[in-house]
């Protein structure tokens, strides 16, 4: 028998393989898969459609201003004098090519009441610490900033680290606190929408929002984009909601300062993830989190976001499935982790499905085979239009919440560059789709067996759910320079280009490091 022979004969009982009712019943999940997303991101875009809207009326009511206040009277100054006293705090980690813009759209909010922010390092050394006093010097007479040295995290991930380390350093009077992320892009009026609503209700335990990420063009871009945007319905409520971003977290002041629910002790006493860790201390205590409309931020990818950083960086997520802090979130991580595995592969299956179909017809036709011998591949054939079909409103609905996403943040900050859909690489963002979720049950087996990470040069060990045990690694001058995943940040002093490590390099170096992880570490 020919190769060509053997090879008819693989796509002959693959094809016949994938008309059986099991293979059917998997093909028609994938297409309710693509069409339950289709759905969920039209009512997001439907909720932040509606927001446009209400700021296009107060401008036809005569507010110039909506993307500051609802009300154009809140900005007079008997109002703006009354305003509660609010403390951001930023963990910095490294410097990369985003930085000065996103902390330059921080510290020039244009909230009106008493306002201190708090840039946190684990030391001088960071490359971010002298980048941020340069910042801060430029601005010392308009705004209350300064940088904190933490030091060391030894109980909890430097990040919660840095952040409780703010926490103690804030002002005495401050009613909120805003934790941000450094690759958090805010809006002129974000910090007074976020206070404004917790005036409104102060049940709500936390204020959170959501990123819109800018692909800057490479593959590993457009993975991060696909992997969001399915979390983006979560936050897209308007109100209520059970997801936590910990790129913005708004809370109250004196949660901390009281340890009230286990706050502090929670995040210092092993904590790895500090929204995860805070979502299940809300849930756990029926706290309520939610999401205004307006809190979706701008958040442009490195521009050499290459496929190895979108794998650490997806490593980085799974892992956190790993860390809990009761036995109730352990089921819920499970529950997520099983969940989200199985959907993944079960969405990439059925694009597998249909290039076997469609190469098996295209083959059989060329061979001279007749309709009634190829009766079972036109069967897979007319899957593979439905799958196409049910692709196609799926990309169109990702497509229209991503231009109404992009419209709001337009409106919010009418002093900015305006973003555009225009760079957007609609096939890319397809690809991404079947890389991402073919890759994610893989991070997440390797996450839930090693049980130890390395996040920003850092390793990490879990045991019961939280980090047991701490290793750093001392790097000496002739070492290559070590980048984060997202921003492609300089984690140390020593300026230089990031090293290119494709994605089956990453994938063979995690492998070995899986053995033996010390090794590694660098």
């Amino acid at each position: 028998m020919t190769s060509f022979q053997s090879l008819d004969l693989f796509l002959f009982s693959l094809s016949r393989a994938f008309c059986s009712p099991i293979a059917l019943f998997f093909q028609i999940q994938g297409c309710v898969i693509c069409l339950a997303l289709a759905v969920g991101w039209f009512f997001a875009a439907y909720v932040r459609n509606r927001e446009i809207k209400r700021m296009k009326d107060m401008m036809r009511n005569g507010n110039n201003f909506p993307f500051l206040c609802q009300d154009i009277s809140e900005l007079e100054h008997s109002n703006q004098v009354n305003l509660p006293r609010v403390t951001v705090i930023m963990p910095l980690k490294g410097f990369g090519e985003h930085n000065l813009q996103n902390w330059r759209s921080q510290i020039t909010s244009l909230y009106g009441g008493p306002l201190e922010f708090l840039f946190v390092v684990e030391s001088t050394e960071d490359p971010a610490y002298h980048a941020v006093s340069r910042l801060l010097s430029e601005y010392e007479d308009y705004v209350d900033a300064k940088i904190v040295v933490a030091g060391l995290s030894t109980t909890c991930s430097q990040k919660i680290h840095n952040q409780l380390f703010g926490v103690e350093k804030m002002h005495k009077d401050s009613k909120y606190v805003l934790l941000l992320d450094d690759d958090v892009r805010l809006h002129p009026g974000s910090i007074g929408a976020l206070t404004t609503e917790m005036i409104k209700n102060p049940e709500i335990f936390i204020q959170t929002g959501y990123p819109l990420d800018l692909p800057s063009g490479s593959l590993g871009s457009y993975c991060i984009y696909e992997y969001h945007m399915p979390c983006s319905m979560g936050f897209a409520t308007g109100g209520r909601t059970f997801f936590l971003w910990g790129g913005c977290m708004m809370m109250h002041a004196d949660d901390f300062r009281q340890d009230r629910y286990g706050v502090v002790s929670g995040l210092r006493d092993g904590g790895y993830s500090d929204d995860m860790t805070l979502a299940a201390i809300a849930g756990a205590h029926k706290r309520l989190i939610t999401s205004p409309p307006v809190a979706v931020f701008p958040h442009p990818l490195a521009s050499d976001l290459t496929l190895g950083r979108y794998w650490n960086y997806l490593r980085k997520q799974t892992f956190v499935l790993e860390s809990y802090t009761t036995k109730v979130n352990w089921m819920m991580n499970r529950a997520l982790f099983t969940t989200h595995c199985y959907l993944s592969w079960g969405f990439v299956a059925p694009y597998f499905m249909a290039i076997i179909n469609v190469t098996a017809a295209l083959r059989f036709y060329l061979k001279g085979y007749s309709l009634e011998e190829m009766t079972f591949t036109t069967g897979g054939l007319s899957m593979v239009i439905i799958l196409a079909i049910c692709t196609f409103i799926e990309l169109l609905s990702m497509w229209n919440l991503t231009r109404i996403e992009v419209h709001l943040c337009n409106m919010l900050s009418p002093e900015a560059p305006r973003l555009s859909l225009a760079s957007y690489n609609w096939c890319l963002v397809y690809v991404a789709m079947l890389v991402d979720n073919f890759l994610y049950p893989i991070s997440a087996f390797r996450s839930h067996f090693s049980q130890s990470i390395n996040w920003s040069g850092i390793r990490y060990y879990l045991k019961d759910g939280k980090i047991s045990k701490i290793e750093r690694t001392k790097r000496s001058k002739d070492m290559d320079p070590v980048f984060t995943d997202l921003g492609g940040k300089h984690l140390y002093g020593k300026k230089g280009l990031p090293t290119k490590v494709s994605l089956l390099g990453s994938l063979c170096r995690n492998l070995a490091q899986w053995r033996q992880p010390k090794k590694f570490d660098n």
